[in-house]
């Protein structure tokens, strides 16, 4: 039997509306973002100034005295703001038609803890620059990728995994005010200091290739222990798409390559020293996953030229995927 369930038209069109608004919207939001929290004319005494505010408590800096050039920008800045405000409420109603209309129709999902973390991660710029999506939530992104429905493949998760990303240094804790900016209940576990939990025991794991390491904020947090197998999530072509979850929202997931993806997982899978219950849900989704490249992702070559460049530690398991593949002519 196929591992992948093709989509019917109808929940392919409901993908492509669902994609198109959530980029309105998160376009809205990005400018929203970037505009000051506020900007005021202040009198001081006899003088006026324009005043940038950074919270709701009025603390502000002063922008210098008022005059004509101050004027524009106020008033520039108030056009902004109000044309950002008005995209963003079009889109969202929007977007969460589009959202429902996609649980509705049974679209793959993804886990109501971890769409507020991609959301916030996608408003500031970091998902794909500086973060991949790299545990079992993924696999939503690449059954949209492969235009269907994985068949008996366990997709459910308890918590949420991160792969730092940036080739550039980060010099500010970009993760973890992200994730305060989601959770304030979030804090980080004393005993395994690469992974934060919120008050409802939500569980966020960081984790980084050497390569990256030395990009992470010196003062970031969750603090990851940099792993030669992440380099393998790093080549390739990644998967970008949006994805609805359980609880009617949408959110954006940018992943590893699925190949690459695929094989870290089976070798992940084949490592004793990994509980045994996430090594065989490793094994069925690496194997779910080759097949579903191959079934459906044509522009993912699974050709000789890709076996050439992979590391001797997952030689074994491509050629293993091959030889299952030839005998039930897959």
């Amino acid at each position: 039997m196929p591992v992948i369930r093709p989509f019917s038209p109808e929940q392919e069109r409901a993908l492509i509306n669902l994609r198109q608004r959530y980029e309105v919207w998160i376009e809205a939001e990005r400018d929203l973002a970037s505009l000051p929290y506020d900007l005021r004319r202040k009198k001081v005494g006899e003088y006026e100034y324009l005043y940038e505010i950074h919270d709701r408590s009025g603390n502000g800096t002063s922008l210098g005295a008022w005059d004509d050039e101050k004027q524009q920008q106020f008033e520039e800045y108030r056009e902004r703001k109000q044309s950002a405000k008005q995209r963003r409420e079009g889109a969202g109603e929007a977007l969460s038609e589009s959202s429902r209309i996609a649980r509705a129709l049974r679209l793959p999902l993804l886990s109501a803890d971890a769409g507020p973390i991609l959301r916030e991660a996608d408003r500031r710029g970091l998902l794909g620059s500086h973060l991949l999506v790299v545990g079992t939530n993924a696999m939503a992104a690449y059954a949209i990728e492969a235009a269907g429905s994985f068949n008996d493949v366990p997709d459910e998760t308890e918590d949420f995994d991160l792969a730092w990303a940036a080739e550039e240094e980060a010099n500010e804790a970009v993760v973890w005010e992200m994730l305060k900016a989601v959770d304030p209940t979030f804090t980080i576990n004393t005993e395994r200091d690469f992974q934060a939990r919120n008050a409802k025991a939500y569980e966020v794991e960081l984790l980084v290739a050497p390569s990256r390491a030395e990009t992470l904020g010196a003062k970031d947090r969750p603090k990851p222990v940099p792993l030669p197998e992440q380099e393998w999530l790093l080549p390739g072509r990644r998967v970008d798409q949006v994805v609805p979850c359980r609880d009617g929202t949408p959110a954006r997931i940018v992943a590893p390559d699925p190949r690459w993806f695929a094989l870290h997982k089976l070798w992940l899978g084949s490592q004793a020293k990994r509980n045994s219950l996430k090594r065989r849900k490793d094994v069925a989704q690496g194997k779910a996953l080759l097949d579903a490249v191959s079934e459906a992702m044509p522009q993912y070559n699974l050709d000789e030229a890709f076996a050439a460049e992979l590391p001797a530690d997952l030689v074994p398991f491509f050629d293993e995927w091959r030889n299952r593949s030839n005998t039930h002519g897959n």
